[in-house]
Protein backbone atom coordinates (compact mmCIF):
# COMPACT_ATOMS: atom_id res chain seq x y z
CA UNK A 1 0.00 0.00 0.00
CA UNK A 2 1.20 3.48 -0.78
CA UNK A 3 -0.34 5.78 1.82
CA UNK A 4 0.66 9.42 1.97
CA UNK A 5 -0.47 11.34 5.05
CA UNK A 6 0.23 15.06 5.41
CA UNK A 7 -0.74 17.69 7.95
CA UNK A 8 -1.02 21.20 6.51
CA UNK A 9 -2.32 22.63 9.79
CA UNK A 10 -0.88 23.61 13.17
CA UNK A 11 -3.13 20.97 14.78
CA UNK A 12 -1.30 18.03 16.38
CA UNK A 13 -2.34 14.91 14.44
CA UNK A 14 -0.85 11.44 14.97
CA UNK A 15 0.04 10.89 11.32
CA UNK A 16 1.69 7.54 11.99
CA UNK A 17 -1.47 6.12 13.57
CA UNK A 18 -3.63 7.48 10.73
CA UNK A 19 -1.27 5.77 8.28
CA UNK A 20 -1.46 2.47 10.17
CA UNK A 21 -5.26 2.68 10.33
CA UNK A 22 -5.47 3.33 6.57
CA UNK A 23 -3.24 0.33 5.91
CA UNK A 24 -5.40 -1.82 8.20
CA UNK A 25 -8.65 -0.76 6.52
CA UNK A 26 -7.28 -1.15 3.00
CA UNK A 27 -5.92 -4.62 3.81
CA UNK A 28 -9.18 -5.69 5.46
CA UNK A 29 -11.04 -4.61 2.32
CA UNK A 30 -8.63 -6.64 0.17
CA UNK A 31 -7.43 -3.73 -1.92
CA UNK A 32 -4.49 -4.42 -4.22
CA UNK A 33 -1.20 -4.24 -2.27
CA UNK A 34 0.04 -1.39 -4.50
CA UNK A 35 -3.09 0.76 -4.13
CA UNK A 36 -2.33 4.45 -3.51
CA UNK A 37 -4.22 6.90 -1.29
CA UNK A 38 -3.54 10.38 0.03
CA UNK A 39 -4.86 11.77 3.32
CA UNK A 40 -4.39 15.48 4.02
CA UNK A 41 -5.32 17.49 7.10
CA UNK A 42 -6.32 21.05 6.21
CA UNK A 43 -7.58 24.12 8.07
CA UNK A 44 -11.14 25.43 8.14
CA UNK A 45 -10.51 28.05 5.46
CA UNK A 46 -9.19 25.50 2.96
CA UNK A 47 -11.97 23.03 3.83
CA UNK A 48 -14.61 25.74 3.41
CA UNK A 49 -13.27 26.52 -0.06
CA UNK A 50 -13.41 22.84 -1.06
CA UNK A 51 -16.88 22.46 0.46
CA UNK A 52 -18.21 25.34 -1.65
CA UNK A 53 -16.36 24.25 -4.79
CA UNK A 54 -17.43 20.59 -4.74
CA UNK A 55 -20.65 20.49 -2.71
CA UNK A 56 -21.94 24.06 -3.09
CA UNK A 57 -22.24 24.23 0.71
CA UNK A 58 -20.93 27.05 2.90
CA UNK A 59 -18.59 26.53 5.82
CA UNK A 60 -16.08 23.84 6.71
CA UNK A 61 -17.00 20.18 6.95
CA UNK A 62 -15.24 17.32 8.70
CA UNK A 63 -14.14 15.08 5.83
CA UNK A 64 -14.32 15.01 2.04
CA UNK A 65 -13.32 12.18 -0.28
CA UNK A 66 -12.21 12.47 -3.89
CA UNK A 67 -12.12 9.07 -5.64
CA UNK A 68 -9.75 8.58 -8.55
CA UNK A 69 -9.83 5.14 -10.20
CA UNK A 70 -13.17 4.02 -8.71
CA UNK A 71 -11.52 1.04 -7.04
CA UNK A 72 -13.75 -1.39 -5.20
CA UNK A 73 -13.00 -3.85 -2.39
CA UNK A 74 -11.75 -7.27 -3.38
CA UNK A 75 -11.85 -10.63 -1.68
CA UNK A 76 -9.19 -12.77 -0.06
CA UNK A 77 -8.88 -14.84 -3.26
CA UNK A 78 -9.28 -11.92 -5.66
CA UNK A 79 -7.83 -8.63 -4.39
CA UNK A 80 -9.13 -5.41 -5.90
CA UNK A 81 -7.52 -3.86 -8.96
CA UNK A 82 -4.32 -1.84 -8.70
CA UNK A 83 -4.63 1.92 -8.96
CA UNK A 84 -5.12 5.19 -7.15
CA UNK A 85 -7.91 5.05 -4.59
CA UNK A 86 -8.05 8.84 -4.28
CA UNK A 87 -7.68 11.67 -1.79
CA UNK A 88 -9.21 12.32 1.60
CA UNK A 89 -9.17 15.73 3.25
CA UNK A 90 -9.95 16.10 6.95
CA UNK A 91 -10.36 19.28 8.98
CA UNK A 92 -9.01 18.52 12.48
CA UNK A 93 -10.64 21.55 14.12
CA UNK A 94 -14.07 20.40 12.92
CA UNK A 95 -13.15 16.88 14.12
CA UNK A 96 -12.23 18.35 17.51
CA UNK A 97 -15.63 20.06 17.86
CA UNK A 98 -17.45 16.87 16.86
CA UNK A 99 -15.38 14.82 19.31
CA UNK A 100 -16.27 17.18 22.16
CA UNK A 101 -19.96 16.98 21.23
CA UNK A 102 -19.73 13.18 21.03
CA UNK A 103 -17.83 12.78 24.28
CA UNK A 104 -14.72 11.11 22.85
CA UNK A 105 -11.18 12.11 21.90
CA UNK A 106 -10.25 14.13 18.84
CA UNK A 107 -7.88 11.33 17.84
CA UNK A 108 -10.74 8.81 17.87
CA UNK A 109 -12.80 11.21 15.75
CA UNK A 110 -9.95 11.56 13.27
CA UNK A 111 -9.67 7.76 13.01
CA UNK A 112 -13.44 7.55 12.47
CA UNK A 113 -13.30 10.21 9.74
CA UNK A 114 -10.35 8.48 8.07
CA UNK A 115 -12.24 5.18 7.97
CA UNK A 116 -15.35 6.97 6.71
CA UNK A 117 -13.39 8.70 3.96
CA UNK A 118 -11.73 5.46 2.86
CA UNK A 119 -15.10 3.73 2.58
CA UNK A 120 -16.41 6.57 0.43
CA UNK A 121 -13.40 6.15 -1.85
CA UNK A 122 -14.34 2.47 -2.22
CA UNK A 123 -17.85 3.35 -3.35
CA UNK A 124 -19.79 3.14 -0.10
CA UNK A 125 -22.39 5.81 0.62
CA UNK A 126 -25.03 6.68 3.22
CA UNK A 127 -27.73 8.52 1.30
CA UNK A 128 -30.33 5.75 1.66
CA UNK A 129 -31.14 4.02 4.97
CA UNK A 130 -29.94 0.58 3.79
CA UNK A 131 -26.70 2.07 2.43
CA UNK A 132 -26.15 3.97 5.66
CA UNK A 133 -26.66 0.84 7.76
CA UNK A 134 -24.21 -1.13 5.60
CA UNK A 135 -21.56 1.60 5.54
CA UNK A 136 -21.75 2.55 9.21
CA UNK A 137 -21.76 -1.09 10.36
CA UNK A 138 -18.67 -1.79 8.26
CA UNK A 139 -17.05 1.45 9.43
CA UNK A 140 -17.64 0.50 13.07
CA UNK A 141 -16.30 -3.05 12.51
CA UNK A 142 -13.13 -1.84 10.76
CA UNK A 143 -12.43 0.81 13.37
CA UNK A 144 -13.02 -1.54 16.30
CA UNK A 145 -10.84 -4.19 14.68
CA UNK A 146 -8.02 -1.66 14.43
CA UNK A 147 -8.31 -0.02 17.86
CA UNK A 148 -9.48 -3.03 19.86
CA UNK A 149 -12.14 -0.93 21.59
CA UNK A 150 -15.67 0.28 20.82
CA UNK A 151 -15.88 2.85 18.06
CA UNK A 152 -17.15 6.32 18.93
CA UNK A 153 -20.69 7.18 17.93
CA UNK A 154 -20.77 8.30 14.32
CA UNK A 155 -20.81 12.05 13.94
CA UNK A 156 -20.71 12.02 10.15
CA UNK A 157 -24.07 11.99 8.48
Amino acid sequence: MSIEVNNETEFDVDLQDVNKLAESVMSAMFLHPETEVSIVFIDEEAMSALHVQWMDLEGPTDVMSFPMDELRPGTEKAPGENGILGDIVICPTVAEAQAKAGGHSTHDEILLLTTHGLLHLMGFDHMEPAEKEEMFTLQRRLLESYTGRPAPKETVE
